[in-house]
């Protein structure tokens, strides 16, 4: 096996970029957030296809911010 291509390698990556890709969706997010609130106030479970909307418009903001090349910013931000 190559250094760096396992499955866990590849995971721990892409839960390393999950809170910069979500202060780039945050619009998003707050908006399905939002949905998925209203929809269980009261209730005990998420029913599937009530948010569908936000969930997609969150989807695509995250396919897109990680589709994005990363900067000379971006870069110099990781910890």
């Amino acid at each position: 096996i190559m250094s760096g291509t396992n499955p866990w390698t590849r995971s721990r990556e892409r839960m390393r970029r999950f809170p910069d890709l979500l202060a780039q969706c945050f619009t998003e997010a707050a908006v399905y957030g939002k949905c998925v609130v209203s929809t269980t106030t009261g209730k005990q479970e998420l029913k599937k296809d009530l948010c569908v909307k936000e969930f997609e418009a969150l989807k695509t903001c995250f396919v897109s911010a990680v589709s994005k090349p990363k900067t000379i910013s971006t870069l110099c931000n990781q910890s």
